[in-house]
């Protein structure tokens, strides 16, 4: 069977490091998920020389009921859900299936296993129309990767998909799929968190979508959940976030950052080299303790602030998951690294079933054996170029711009424009590392950065571009009140991203970042919340302040949970508050209890919400709004402020040393908006 890549723009060429041929569609190689062109091209001729260890591996795989094109599809249904289940088991056994079906196309030509995949695919895509529950994100995180991985097999292989299938099946994910997962999951464990970035990453390939691609990167590397690299694997040593909580969850948290590297991987990008490959450290320490040996353990709470666990888990210990062999084959016969431990549980585990349950695919044997002579080094093309840009600032260093290196890169490109649309003017050459420090930015204006990558072939298109206003808008200003430490804010052109720690604001001392500017006289300030907040002990609001002391007289409009019995299900309040006078005690007006579904969801702050506090002379009044149209009042309050006052932002992670991170748009003062684009 010849693999015909339907693509709008097609080059043929030999890559490296283990890629050979790829098309590129809008940015994107295709076929370009977990499989490429060269891994298809490789398992087709180790099965059919009947190659070790892959053919071992074939044959569980082929004998497994869900690689069947006899399989009978037990849905579609209009509607799946998790805590409550409904057809949870049904929708995950089809995507299992589509997924095996899929594989077995590619492996065998027989078009039966085309069909049956195209069947599930096209059943589920006319028919499911949401993704309902408690869990209803993690749902959406593991079947759906599935479906959407046997799609991208099907529309770049030649199966006989219709157009006009794939453009349906495009408008579902779109749609249906990726509105449940786009913010990730903050609130979780780092499981469900890594779970949403994979199955993000591959709706952007799918659908060729750039700013989804990118977002999903971002996070990976600079996202505030669990679920970010440095967020599940905490330390040097290789700790996980769950690694208190028991091994099986833990196994899975790494297997879904190791799945991410693999489409990064085929899209021409490094990431699991990323961090001094951290995600390898991660694998080695949970091989080896699984593997019944010692680890070093320090306790450490989590991101969502719900979670320590004082001492590494016992449960589950020993008990494998089937996720090792794609990343022991990377490491060792891709890149010739040591991976000692995950080797160990590679060959212990040989040849790799399936997935438990939805969880993950599983069949590693097949899908990812390798010889060590695929780690070739010579670049014969041009390469990928950087992406997942991040970009910081502070006063003292400027602009600092960082990326994930692609494939086989020798040096970079920086360039800069004060324009999201360009044109982009060449800051730096013959960059080495993937950090660029711009001290020639002037203070309050807004930028915008990209980087291009160079090798002994040629050089890259530019990077999906980022924007940073340097230091800080003009006017602008961060104070750390009382005891926090100082956090740091970013505005991008459109958004203000608050970190930081600080305790509480209803004391005699606020603790807490405070972003703010100068007021004279009368006011109002708006802005939009955008989900989701990282620690779930998180107060954040609009605020006036008389002076820059943690006891200063102050009104007050926040958005707090206040603790229930259960720490998964706190109460969100929108609460005015004040002091009156300096020094004294902060009054609670009015706490409004935050039942709006939009807003709230299981107990979950993951909707839009905008907020709006204004001064009309000795009254300040508290509004919020689900569209940013129409305003609901909270209350009013009399305060009798000076004339000059500093008008802003608060925001608390309501635990000292756990910072939180609050995004912040749609910000206006006095009906003037802070965002020019």
């Amino acid at each position: 069977m010849k693999c015909i890549h339907k693509v709008l723009t097609i080059i043929c060429c030999l890559f490296l490091v283990g890629s050979l041929s790829r098309a590129i569609a809008q940015g994107f190689t295709h076929p370009g998920l977990l499989q490429n062109t060269e891994d298809i091209e490789r398992i087709k001729r180790a099965v059919a020389d009947k190659q070790e260890p892959i053919y071992s591996g074939y044959l569980v795989f082929a004998a497994d009921a869900q690689s069947q094109y006899t399989y009978q599809m037990q849905g579609p249904m209009t509607m799946v859900g998790r805590n409550p289940t409904v057809g949870q088991n049904i929708y995950d056994t089809d995507a299992a299936a589509a997924y095996q079906n899929a594989i077995m196309w590619v492996i065998t030509g027989k078009k039966e296993y085309a069909a049956k995949a195209e069947e599930i695919i096209n059943a589920w895509s006319s028919t499911l129309k949401s993704i309902t529950g408690r869990d209803a994100v993690l749902m959406t995180g593991l079947g759906p990767f599935k479906m959407i991985n046997a799609a991208e097999i099907l529309r770049y292989t030649d199966a006989g998909w219709s157009a006009a299938d794939i453009e349906k099946t495009e408008k579902h994910f779109r749609e249906v799929i990726y509105p449940v997962i786009k913010n990730y999951a903050l609130f979780a464990n780092g499981n469900w968190d890594s779970a949403a970035i994979k199955t993000d990453m591959a709706i952007g390939v799918f659908c060729n979508d750039r700013a989804i691609f990118e977002d999903a990167l971002r996070y990976y590397v600079n996202g505030a959940g669990n679920g970010r690299l440095s967020n599940y694997i905490i330390n040097e040593a290789g700790q996980c976030q769950e690694s208190g909580r028991d091994q099986q969850h833990t196994q899975l948290g790494i297997a879904h950052l190791a799945d991410c590297a693999e489409i990064a991987w085929h899209q021409g990008l490094n990431l699991y080299a990323y961090d001094d490959n951290l995600l390898l450290k991660g694998f080695e320490y949970t091989a080896k303790y699984n593997l019944g040996l010692d680890v070093p353990y320090t306790p450490v709470i989590d991101k969502s602030g719900k979670y320590l666990h004082k001492q590494i888990s016992l449960e589950g210990r020993g008990r494998f998951r089937t996720i090792y062999e794609q990343v022991y084959n990377h490491y060792v016969n891709r890149m010739g690294l040591p991976a000692p431990y995950t080797q160990q549980v590679a060959e212990k585990t040989r040849p790799e079933q399936k997935g438990s349950g939805g969880d993950n695919v599983g069949f590693g044997t097949l899908l990812y054996s390798r010889s060590g002579s695929s780690n070739k080094k010579t670049a014969i093309i041009a390469p990928a170029p950087p992406a997942g840009l991040i970009a910081k600032t502070t006063p003292e260093n400027g602009n600092i711009i960082s990326w994930i290196e692609p494939v086989n890169v020798a040096s970079y490109t920086v360039k800069r424009s004060e324009s999201p649309r360009g044109a982009f003017n060449i800051l730096a050459s013959a960059i080495k590392k993937s950090v660029y420090r711009d001290h020639d930015a002037i203070r309050g204006k807004t930028y915008y950065y990209t980087v291009s990558a160079v090798n002994n072939a040629g050089q890259s298109s530019d990077a999906y571009p980022v924007g940073i206003t340097s230091a800080l808008p003009a006017g602008w200003n961060l104070a750390a009140l009382d005891t926090a430490k100082q956090g740091s804010v970013a505005f991008d052109g459109n958004a203000f991203t608050i970190q930081g720690e600080g305790a509480l604001i209803d004391s005699v001392h606020d603790s807490g970042q405070f972003l703010y500017r100068p007021l004279t006289g009368n006011g109002t300030i708006i802005a939009r919340y955008v989900p989701q907040i990282s620690s779930q002990l998180t107060s954040f609001g609009l605020t006036m302040r008389q002076g820059l002391k943690a006891d200063a007289k102050q009104v007050s409009l926040l958005m707090s949970p206040e603790a229930s019995r259960q720490v998964e299900a706190p109460q969100w309040n929108l609460k005015l508050i004040l002091r009156n006078t300096a020094g004294s005690k902060v009054l609670s007006a009015v706490n409004v209890p935050m039942e709006d579904e939009s807003i709230v969801t299981f107990s979950r702050l993951t909707g839009y919400c905008w907020l709006k506090l204004q001064r009309q002379n000795d009254k300040c009044s508290a509004y919020y709004s689900t569209d940013g149209i129409t305003w609901k009042m909270i209350g009013t309050v009399s305060n009798s402020f000076d004339s000059q006052l500093y008008i802003g932002f608060f925001v608390a992670s309501g635990m000292p040393g756990l910072a939180t991170a609050v995004r912040l748009d749609q910000i206006s003062v006095n009906n003037e908006p802070l965002s020019k684009n």
